[in-house]
């Protein structure tokens, strides 16, 4: 008997309704439950592109786990995304649910808090379910006063719960995987056919690194849970969102997805069989691209790649007998762009060694740069370490508003004097901004490296992909390097870099590029200008419902509501 017959009997309805969303707004400011200004909802401008002023890169990303759940169950339900503390209560008022679900992180505990008992007290009747990071969190089911805290994969968990097949196939959502993207004050187009789609292949990661509550959540070192086993399965999954998206590309959200090596060469084969000629952005360890030839990697498309750097003699695995800086340099010239992320307060960092540390990271000269402070985040082995060390500061997790790797350590580091971490990471950006630029520029020239390498190959499929990347080169990005040339002082390192890169372009593309550049490029300085001023943005509240849900409400079956 399903466990949701067990606690409901007498219920008049067969299945339940349910009611899924995400943490209640506003988010980038300081409040009584817990938000911070210095932790937006928005992941490049908090921790990759943070103090890149107006060049920043800013956008938000959908809820994806609870997208991914909804959409493989068979319970009539409501999606609400990044909704305000006041549109959520109206919902709970409004409309009867027998389960709300919620998604959180550990920074996020006091809201949820706050949210679990809000239902009791609307919707005494209704079971809470809560999931995500902060399932990690000691006692936590007693201390939000839940139901059910679901550690893991949730999918299988709901299905079981409710009933139903486990081992039914997975059904993908359709997710676009950027919402308001903007840089230097220019909104971004959203048309179909300028996002990515977002590709969930799996969930967990197998390399089991100490610090990552991700790998954690799912199982711990050596396991993962895969959705799509072969690439026959992952390519009718990326032809559906082709069609029903009108994209080209997809962002893949998988730790290590090129680590399923024979699924990844067999998805090259359908591509080429049926002449794809997709981009992928993936995330990738640094010796499983390694594994790949550079034929291979162009091949199947990919053009963006996350990568763990972690930091100057890592002890990681995936790092082993790997010259980084090397590696990262091939990438480039093959015209990939690469996101390196580097670890500020390892064990061995001092302040005496942290500024070699930071020049090791920023010499790679990466497209972009995530810097994250060492955190042993609630159900990760490196949490466990430190609290059989007795090293952590709060190790039942009472305030867990900071824990989020942008502000300060939860544990006393052995090294590093309580207060001095701040500083060290601001300098890590700092540095890395000064010495590179801004990573739009450098994104331009990543593409315009790739188009100098393969607008001519042999390839048509190959061919195609570089020339659809490089369709801005000649327009917005030719005005883009205009304006970074004008932000900075002539003859300064980073005025030289953007002017040699503009020339470049020029030289490929001519007068057309000469003509978007002067005119286009004082607009967008403009913007710029404006940028500087310009106060962080709240996402849009999304609330998407079930056809068969019945509503007493007026509500549209699908709203996206701009935020104030």
């Amino acid at each position: 008997m399903p466990q949701w017959e067990c606690e409901v009997s007498g219920l008049p309805r067969a299945l339940p309704r349910i009611l899924f969303t995400s943490v209640f707004g506003p988010y980038a400011r300081d409040d009584e439950f817990g938000s911070r200004a210095i932790n937006p909802m928005e992941l490049y401008h908090n921790q990759v592109t943070r103090l890149q002023g107006p060049f920043s890169l800013r956008m938000f990303h959908r809820s994806w786990g609870i997208m991914l759940i909804r959409e493989n169950i068979s319970a009539p339900s409501a999606l609400l995304d990044f909704p305000p503390l006041e549109r959520f209560i109206e919902e709970l008022k409004s409309e009867a649910y027998d389960i709300v679900a919620i998604s959180a992180i550990p920074p996020n505990f006091l809201k949820t808090r706050e949210m679990c008992r809000l239902v009791r007290e609307i919707q005494p009747n209704a079971k809470i379910i809560v999931g995500g990071h902060i399932s990690g969190m000691p006692r936590i089911e007693e201390r939000l006063n839940a139901d059910f805290v679901v550690r893991g994969e949730g999918v299988r968990w709901f299905r079981e719960f409710l009933g139903e097949d486990v081992n039914a196939p997975i059904r993908h959502p359709r997710i676009l995987s950027g919402i308001g993207t903007r840089t230097m004050g220019m909104a971004l187009k959203e048309k179909p056919g300028y996002v990515a789609a977002t590709l969930i292949p799996s969930v967990g990661c197998p390399m089991g690194c100490n610090f990552c509550s991700t790998s954690a959540m799912f199982g711990g070192k050596g396991k993962f849970i895969n959705f799509y086993e072969t690439g026959d399965e992952l390519f009718e999954v990326m032809t559906g969102l082709e069609k029903d998206l009108s994209v080209q590309s997809f962002f893949v959200m998988d730790e290590n997805f090129l680590l399923h090596k024979k699924r990844s060469l067999r998805l090259l084969e359908l591509m080429e069989k049926h002449n794809k000629s997709w981009s992928l952005y993936v995330f990738s360890s640094a010796n499983v691209l390694q594994s790949y030839t550079m034929d291979q990697l162009v091949r199947l498309g990919i053009s963006w790649v996350w990568m763990g750097l972690e930091g100057k003699k890592s002890q990681y695995q995936k790092l082993a007998n790997t010259d980084t800086h090397e590696l990262v340099s091939e990438l480039q010239s093959h015209g990939i762009s690469i996101l390196g992320s580097t670890i500020i307060g390892l064990e061995e960092h001092t302040p005496q060694n942290i500024d070699e540390a930071i020049e090791h990271a920023v010499a790679h000269n990466t497209e972009f740069h995530q810097f994250m402070l060492y955190t042993p985040v609630a159900g990760t082995p490196l949490f466990e370490q430190h609290k059989a060390d007795g090293t952590l500061i709060d190790p039942e997790c009472e305030d867990p508003s900071d824990i989020h790797g942008q502000l300060r350590f939860a544990h006393r580091h052995a090294h590093i004097p309580p207060g001095e971490e701040t500083g060290f990471l601001l300098k890590a950006f700092s540095r890395d901004f000064e010495a590179n630029g801004p990573s739009i520029m450098r994104m331009a020239r990543a593409t315009l490296r790739g188009y100098k390498k393969y607008s001519k190959h042999p390839d048509k499929r190959v061919r195609a992909r570089f020339e659809r990347e490089s369709c801005t080169l000649p327009h917005q990005y030719a005005a883009v390097l205009w304006a970074t040339r004008q932000w900075y002082p002539k003859n300064s390192p980073i005025w030289r870099e953007a002017d040699s890169i503009l020339q470049d372009l020029f030289r490929q593309f001519g007068w057309t590029s000469r003509l978007a550049a002067s005119l286009g490029g004082r607009w967008v300085f403009r913007a710029l200008k404006k940028e500087v001023t310009r106060e962080s943005g709240e996402p849009p509240t999304f609330y998407e419902r079930s056809p068969e849900l019945a509503s007493k409400s007026p509500q549209a079956a699908q709203q996206v509501l701009q935020p104030a």
